[in-house]
């Protein structure tokens, strides 16, 4: 009896020395990070869906009957598209061998001309799928077959979040000229420079603003569809689960937000150095929030269409990111619409604006989920036709605008 006593003492005092050690070791200023997410083990479906980048099959004819019905607000948004210098005939497509961008494309040596052009490629793929009419399926195969048979790199400090812009777009065209047109000798073409010169550059991510990941694992998982890569799309999955969290703050998480794996951003001033000084944390707010609500736009925006194309494929992420991204849109929606921003939320102002970017996320959230979102909706309502950014966000009150599919 009197051994067993002492041995549970023993194991007691162990413990409690275990437990002050560990404590004393931690940092004092250590804070929370976001877990190594799982590997996106069968994350990859069996069988990829096609068309199945942001847009599927019935989500287009969804489109194309409302259209043809002349229904709003459709009709204006496609007349909208159709207005725009991408839906052109006549345009000639500049491909360079090495597209060379600085910090805020300066310099700008393609930049421009290659978000446009697969901008112009998505565009037509559109306009094709649409009216039927042969001609914007060609074209759309012409610029993609430019580039294809040019371009080989990247280069300069924006180098990832340029390929993540471009690799976003070109990815959409494809899969609907692929599979919904006969006419595409070059295909193969096409999808060797999407292995071989935007792959490596987005797949593995990004440390840098929380925009710049997202957009990059946005590019990695269309070009994984239309590759069909499981391999890649499994890792840029687990990149999405690990980043979203580091971008969205919630009030759950604690009372610093979390840090994207492999960030480093293991301190109290750390952690508020990345988020723009803010020192006091809301459900909703961004990474970037204080930064401008442009880029904080660009987050949103690719987390919605990451999770869009995951929808397609057979694997709905929006439930697991879908507080988050209710509260997001939300809280920036709301400043948008006109309220009074706090001293406590960047010291009382906020810039820019957030884009054409909330048609996909509202759809998916209020529409398919049942989540009420006033302000979003109101926002977005406002706003309509939705257009498009010039970087990766194009044409989205037509494509997503109360599409049930």
């Amino acid at each position: 009896m009197r051994t067993g006593t002492i041995g549970r003492g023993l194991g007691l005092a162990t413990a409690l020395a275990a437990l002050i050690t560990g404590l004393s070791m931690a940092p004092a200023a250590a804070v929370r990070a976001a877990p190594e997410p799982a590997p996106a083990v069968a994350a990859a479906p069996a069988a990829f869906t096609h068309p199945g980048v942001l847009v599927s099959r019935p989500q287009l004819d969804f489109v194309r009957a409302k259209v043809q019905a002349g229904a709003q607000p459709w009709k204006s948004a496609y007349d909208q598209m159709m207005a725009s210098k991408y839906a052109s005939l006549t345009r000639t497509a500049k491909p360079r061998a090495v597209v060379e961008c600085g910090s805020y494309s300066n310099p700008n040596y393609g930049c421009t001309d290659e978000r446009e052009d697969a901008i112009a490629a998505y565009t037509l793929s559109l306009a094709w799928y649409i009216t039927q009419d042969s001609r914007y399926a060609a074209k759309a195969v012409e610029i993609m077959d430019a580039w294809s048979a040019v371009i080989k790199d990247h280069t300069n400090s924006n180098a990832p979040l340029q390929t993540g812009w471009a690799g976003s777009s070109w990815p959409r065209a494809a899969e609907i000229i692929k599979y919904t047109y006969s006419g595409w000798p070059n295909a193969g073409r096409f999808a060797t420079m999407l292995r071989d010169v935007y792959l490596p550059k987005v797949i593995n991510g990004s440390n840098s603003n929380g925009n710049w990941e997202l957009s990059m694992t946005e590019a990695a998982i269309g070009i994984s569809v239309f590759l069909e890569d499981r391999t890649s799309y499994d890792r840029a999955v687990t990149k999405f689960r690990g980043r979203v969290p580091a971008y969205i703050y919630l009030t759950s998480d604690g009372a610093l937000p979390k840090a994207a794996p492999g960030s480093g951003l293991d301190t109290r001033d750390k952690i508020i150095k990345y988020w723009q000084g803010q020192s006091t944390f809301m459900d909703g707010l961004s990474q970037e929030t204080c930064r401008d609500l442009t880029h904080t736009g660009y987050g949103i925006s690719a987390i919605s269409h990451i999770a869009e194309t995951g929808r397609i494929q057979g694997q709905d992420l929006y439930p697991e990111i879908a507080d988050r991204l209710r509260h997001a849109l939300g809280l920036h929606a709301k400043y948008q619409l006109g309220e009074a921003v706090p001293s406590s939320l960047c010291g009382g102002s906020l810039t820019d604006s957030l884009g054409p970017v909330t048609e996909v996320g509202f759809n998916a959230l209020h529409n398919r989920m049942g989540i009420a979102m006033t302000n979003t909706q109101t926002l977005t309502q406002q706003r309509r036709p939705a257009g498009t950014d010039n970087l990766f966000v194009a044409w989205e009150t037509l494509t997503h605008a109360d599409n049930p599919n």
